[in-house]
């Protein structure tokens, strides 16, 4: 088994904002929450993710075992496949810069998203997302 791609998820300044949009509009309070499903909406987007400058650091921290909850591993096995995937290295500093490109990109991907308007919308795209 892998190791998981980070132990302390740091999040950029703007990634925190797209965070707080999020959570206003749905209700979901939970910061891990969105985070998971904000990288499935990257993950679902065949296309690798670009290269971005690291933005600010944010004051949020989420621990990996806190982001991946009971489902830890298999969030860690999909970040290495989806490397795998997208033909980059697994060594730990490709991996976790991964994970952090597909976090911001999914928050950016459901904050820009009309049906993220509410917790229903939200929840319709998250059974598209899975279909």
């Amino acid at each position: 088994m892998n190791s998981p791609p980070v132990e302390i998820i740091r999040i950029s300044e703007e990634a925190k904002a797209n965070l707080l949009v999020l959570k206003r509009r749905t209700g979901i309070t939970q910061w891990n929450i969105l985070c998971r499903w904000a990288v499935c909406a990257s993950f679902a987007d065949d296309r690798p993710v670009v290269e971005t400058p690291r933005g600010e650091a944010s004051n949020v921290e989420i621990t990996w075992a806190t982001f991946g909850g009971q489902y830890a591993d298999v969030y860690t096995a999909l970040v290495y496949a989806r490397c795998h995937q997208d033909r980059l290295g697994n060594d730990r500093d490709t991996v976790a810069e991964q994970f952090r490109l597909h976090l911001e990109r999914g928050l950016l991907k459901l904050r820009g998203r009309d049906d993220t308007r509410s917790l229903g919308g939200l929840l319709s795209l998250i059974e598209e997302i899975a279909a």
